[in-house]
């Protein structure tokens, strides 16, 4: 796919990567930038469209397909991380991790489909993260939502390649964003994430593993369980003690 002319819709806009990615949308020539958010006014980014989206929320959604048809380029940024473990943790807030890091993005999926298909195909981008593959206490939460997402994604993947539409996990560590701030700990720039998920995107590319953390990850999981979580021990305190 190419990116530039193309029209692309990128949820959680206004700060962080979904910023980052209605910037690079910008500078490789997108004919038109839909960058939503919640609450639309915070979003302070020149030259794009602004749409108010709550993707928990679906008639939120379908407004927001009713009101951007000339989609070709979906990019389900937006999520949230409550820090909160699964069996101590409030259930609530559980579920509003789900209902935000995979339904809320199946949701979007599903009311963009017929456009991405009346437009060509296009593209979804779905940001993941390579807790998709690995838990830990106090993010256990966030690991089950973005597993969830990347099953979810897989999934999707198959039933819109015969539309012609290509679906493209982002996997990557930790991004110098505000939800990663309490991490004194290298990260990827948000500009980076975006640049190599959009590469990813003209590349035909279903999964971009964006940074050598997810690609580590990634490289131990034909490990047995107790193997693949003593090598994450191991790389977690490496990583902390850097």
């Amino acid at each position: 796919m190419d990116i530039n002319n193309s029209v692309a819709l990128v949820t959680g806009a206004n700060r962080g990567l979904g910023r980052a990615f209605a910037q690079s949308l910008l500078e490789r020539g997108a004919r038109k930038v839909y960058a939503t958010a919640r609450r639309p006014e915070t979003v302070d980014l020149p030259g794009v469209e602004v749409l108010a989206l709550d993707i928990t929320d679906p008639v939120s959604v379908r407004a927001a397909a009713e009101a951007a048809p000339d989609v070709s380029l979906l990019i389900n940024n937006a999520g949230i991380s409550t820090g909160t473990d699964l069996v101590t943790g409030s259930l609530d807030a559980v579920r509003h991790e789900l209902e935000t890091n995979m339904f809320g993005h199946l949701g979007m999926i599903r009311e963009f489909a017929p456009s991405l298909a009346r437009n060509g195909g296009g593209a979804i981008v779905n940001v993941l993260s390579a807790m998709s593959w690995f838990g830990g206490k106090g993010a256990n939460a966030y690991h089950l939502t973005k597993a969830a997402a990347w099953a979810m994604t897989n999934g999707v993947r198959l039933e819109l390649a015969e539309q012609g539409t290509l679906v493209t996990a982002v996997h990557l560590g930790l991004a110098d964003t505000d939800m990663a701030a309490g991490w004194p700990v290298d990260k990827i720039a948000p500009s980076d994430l975006a640049d190599a998920a959009l590469d990813g995107v003209e590349a035909d590319s279903a999964e971009v593993l964006a940074d050598q953390w997810s690609r580590d990850v990634k490289s131990r999981l034909p490990l047995a369980p107790e193997e693949f979580n003593a090598a994450m021990d191991r790389a977690l305190t490496a990583l902390m003690t850097v």
